[in-house]
């Protein structure tokens, strides 16, 4: 067994931990550290970030993350489909519609479900 046959995986790999960890410790030493209330509240998850541990707290903030994810992933599909569609011909024209057409019947459920809703 030679090294240099592992050279380039080495290299593969102190090159991906340089680009992960040198932007995260020059942030860390050159960034300003300046917190404030409107830095320390809850933005995005909706409750107090440190509170006890068991509290409850509302899921609907995760909810509609989640149906963003499903529903963005799904259009992803879209954009291959749109490439390959001269060679795919109307058998691919009709499965994708038939695809849309179940994620339009489970856009219109969630709507009426009322998961959308932000109270």
């Amino acid at each position: 067994m030679d090294i240099q046959a592992y050279l380039p995986v080495i290299l593969f790999v102190l090159v991906g931990l340089a680009v992960g960890v040198a932007p995260q410790v020059l942030g860390f030493i050159f960034g300003p550290n300046r917190p404030d209330v409107e830095k320390n509240s809850p933005y995005e998850c909706g409750f107090e970030a440190f509170e006890d541990a068991r509290m409850k707290f509302d899921v609907r903030y995760y909810l509609v993350a989640i149906l963003f994810i499903l529903f963005d992933l799904e259009i992803a599909f879209l954009f291959p489909w749109a490439v390959a569609l001269r060679d795919i011909g109307a058998t691919g024209f009709w499965a994708m519609m038939l695809f849309l057409g179940i994620l339009v019947v489970g856009f219109v459920y969630e709507w009426k479900k009322g998961a959308l809703d932000w109270d």
